[in-house]
Formats: structure tokens, C-alpha cells, sequence
């Protein structure tokens, strides 16, 4: 598995996580994709999943890296360390890795939020302080506010999502913040074969995950983590299992588009250069979390 440093802090984290929003695969998923590297698992206390994480990784906790966050509607001083010790409580953890504010409150000063962050960093209850769907502005705010480094910052992106892509992103690349890419497969539009009526750009996603031999949630999501600061926490029970066919031979040579990248196909394209990355599970029962045995690969260099 790639790794990517979290933030500026030194710590290594995988490209690609686990997420947990309407989560309902039970422990095995989530503990077969630590086995498989993906060592970081995202909740929060709205997804109400905390308590199926805290059991997944009850007997191999040094061994994953666990983010929640506190409820966007619960961002007073006491009311965030309240919540920090119900998610402690749920989660069977002395400690949170990261813990995020999962959405901005304008009616809540962000200096009392992260007055509590900051409290809880330094009575060791929790790691790190991220932040989820966050403007620049709202970012520089909260650093401003609080003495520890905000690490992180999760927000919707995908090929089909790229608002941040404007501002956003390049705040966080040239800051040293981690971008923590949620429905990173378009809640599985980006995973099945598009239907007639879908827009064009699925259509050509499709066409580049048939010429390069892979699914096209591998495709989508290694088109994410080619960014630069950028991981991706898709759900481990949200996709299909990979393609197990050998990359199509090309054709001519042709240019297309999707999602605003170009790719040629041909003598030189993804197919030719993918072919060698086969998908294969090391056991029968892997359907759930097999596409991470090849998303740790990029595909596209």
C-alpha cells in the first residue's frame, strides 16, 4: 500500500482508507482491509458506526489509524469534549488519532470549537485536529484559532466532483493538508457500467477501464490519489469486485476525454502500460475488499 504523510506531522497514512459512512459490512471487511493495508478508518459520530469500528478493530488497535468527527450541530466548548468522550466511549479507544469538525457552524465562534480541539490534544485524548467540508477561509480561520496544525481536511471529490479544485486544493497543496477525498466513486456511479442516458463522461470512463483491463472504481479512484496531498476513503462494501479480464488489445490511435483529463490509446496507452497489473484475491471469501488488492497500484504514470 502507498502511503501519504498526514499533513506535516511525519505520520504515514494510506492512499486509500476506509470509509464508514452507512456503512453495513460488519467486522470482517473492515479488518481484511487493514490486513491489506487500507489502515485507516473514517467515522463520525453522525454516521452512528462508531460502535461497529471500536469492535472491528477491538484486538488490533496499534495496528489502525481511526478518524470520527464531532457533530457539525454540537460545536460549543463543552459540547465538543462531551462529544469526544462519547465517541472515545463507542469507539473502545484511550485515544483519537484524528479528529475532525465535520461541518463549520457560522452560528458557533470557531475559536470556542477550536479552543476544545486544542484542549483535547493536550490532555492526550486525541492526535491530531482535521476539519471536513471546509472553505479556505473557514480553514485559515480555525488554524488561526488553535496552536496545533490542522492536518486535514475532508470534502466531496471525485471525477465527476471537483469544485475544489478552484481554491480548495491548492490551498491545501501548497500548506501541507492532507485532502480526504468522501464519495470518492460518486456514490457508485463511478463503480458500475453506465446506463444509455448517463453523461458522456461515464461512458468514457467505462472505455478507459475496459482498455486498461480494470474496474472502473480502480480507474476513479486512482485518478484521485494521483493528486498531489490527496487520499480517498471509499466504502469497502460499496464497490463491485475487480476485473479479472486481461487488458482489450488497442486499437488505433484515438484522444478522448473524461472528467478533464486526455488519454491516447494505442501502442502506448493505460492498456499496454496496466497489463501487467493483475487483480488476483488471496482467498475465496475477499469479494467485499478485493478491489483494494489493485488500487494500491496507480495505473496511470
Amino acid at each position: 500500500m502507498e502511503l501519504i504523510e498526514l499533513g506535516k506531522t511525519g505520520e504515514k497514512v494510506p492512499v486509500v482508507g476506509l470509509g464508514t459512512w452507512a456503512y453495513t459490512g460488519g467486522d470482517a471487511p473492515l479488518r481484511r482491509g487493514v490486513e491489506l493495508g487500507a489502515f485507516l478508518i473514517d467515522t463520525a459520530e453522525m454516521y452512528h458506526t462508531e460502535d461497529a469500528v471500536g469492535r472491528a478493530v477491538e484486538s488490533i488497535r496499534d495496528q489502525v489509524f481511526i478518524a470520527t468527527k464531532v457533530l457539525g450541530s454540537t460545536l460549543r466548548y463543552d459540547q465538543v469534549l462531551a462529544a469526544a468522550d462519547r465517541s472515545l466511549k463507542r469507539l473502545n479507544v484511550d485515544c483519537i488519532d484524528l479528529y475532525q469538525v465535520h461541518w463549520p457552524d457560522p452560528k458557533v465562534p470557531v475559536a470556542e470549537t477550536m479552543g476544545a480541539m486544542e484542549r483535547l490534544v493536550d490532555e492526550g485524548k486525541v492526535r491530531y485536529v482535521g476539519v471536513s467540508n471546509f472553505s479556505v477561509a473557514e480553514m485559515r480561520e480555525a488554524q488561526a484559532a488553535i496552536k496545533h496544525p490542522i492536518v486535514s481536511n475532508q470534502v466531496l471529490y471525485s471525477l465527476t466532483e471537483r469544485e475544489i479544485e478552484g481554491e480548495l486544493l491548492p490551498y491545501c497543496q501548497r500548506n501541507g493538508v492532507t485532502v480526504m477525498a468522501y464519495t470518492p466513486l460518486g456514490e457508485g456511479a463511478l463503480a458500475r457500467p453506465p446506463r444509455p442516458d448517463d453523461d458522456a463522461s461515464l461512458h468514457m470512463l467505462h472505455d478507459v477501464a475496459e482498455e486498461a483491463g480494470k474496474s472502473m472504481a480502480q480507474v476513479a479512484l486512482n485518478w484521485c490519489i494521483a493528486h498531489e496531498n490527496v487520499m480517498v476513503i471509499p466504502n469497502p462494501t460499496a464497490w463491485p469486485a475487480p476485473r479479472r479480464t486481461a487488458a482489450r488489445p488497442a486499437g488505433g490511435s484515438r484522444q478522448t476525454r473524461c472528467g478533464g483529463w486526455t488519454r491516447r490509446s494505442g501502442g502506448s496507452g493505460p492498456a499496454r502500460r496496466c497489463a501487467h497489473l493483475s487483480v488476483d484475491t488471496a482467498r475465496s471469501g475477499d469479494a467485499v475488499v478485493a478491489p483494494l488488492l489493485s488500487i494500491f497500484y496507480r495505473i496511470w504514470r
